[in-house]
């Protein structure tokens, strides 16, 4: 009986989305295996699944989807497990003394739910206000790109952008917006295609109500060419 509770309690966590810690859980040994290991396991266990649902390996079409999958898995839709694929995230002094905020929008998320390993897909807007220092515009791309490339619940994700940025810059004032669409809800479950969800994390001056409001005003500024 104690078993089954706890299964049910797993499974609830896992259809409200919700997560268990700001940082993603990984375990101690995560990096004692090379990267073409993983990919030599996880392709072995991508066969089994494969099998056990009944599908001929043989076939042409389907002989290297284990190997895909785990290359996939390792190299891609989950490298940002790996601190080495962390962006240098170079700072410069801000010689022009600009003092407003700087906002960087509609940036593509890719990330994969935790709990269903289904992908996330949406936008995220992540602003900052320079305390003497800025950061290459790209550098705030990529690092959205490297803590959406691993099993994810978008809040999380939102936070560790915000801290990242903050550490990066040496300022709490930070803030950002994650609008996605989650293909665990989408796709599967309830199956509402229209729905997607929203977070936000807001640091240092972000928490006042006008500079919030600012923020939110640029990110419905029409900016399409």
């Amino acid at each position: 009986m104690k078993l089954d509770s706890k299964l049910d309690e797993f499974n609830s966590l896992g259809d409200n989305h919700v997560g268990t810690s700001t940082n993603t859980p990984m375990r101690e040994d995560a990096f004692t295996l090379t990267n073409e290991e993983k990919i030599d396991s996880i392709k072995n266990d991508v066969k089994h699944i494969m099998e056990t649902l009944g599908l001929d390996l043989e076939d042409d079409s389907l002989k290297g989807t284990p190997n895909r999958v785990a290359k996939m898995f390792v190299k891609e839709i989950f490298s940002g497990l790996d601190p080495k694929n962390k962006p240098n995230a170079s700072t410069f002094d801000n010689k022009y003394k600009y003092g407003e905020m700087l906002v960087e929008k509609n940036i593509t998320v890719y990330s994969t739910c935790e709990h269903h390993l289904l992908p996330i897909v949406g936008r995220a807007h992540v602003a900052y206000i320079s305390n003497g220092t800025v950061v290459g515009l790209s550098k705030m791309n990529r690092i959205v790109d490297y803590f959406s490339n691993r099993p994810q619940v978008q809040e999380r994700l939102t936070i560790q952008i915000v801290k990242e940025l903050q550490e990066v810059l040496n300022t709490e004032d930070v803030a950002c917006v994650i609008d996605a669409k989650h293909l665990c809800v989408n796709s599967r479950g309830i199956r509402d295609v229209d729905s997607s969800t929203v977070t936000s994390e807001f640091g240092g001056k972000f928490k006042e109500k006008d500079t919030r409001r600012e923020f939110l005003d640029y990110i419905k500024l029409d900016t399409t060419f």
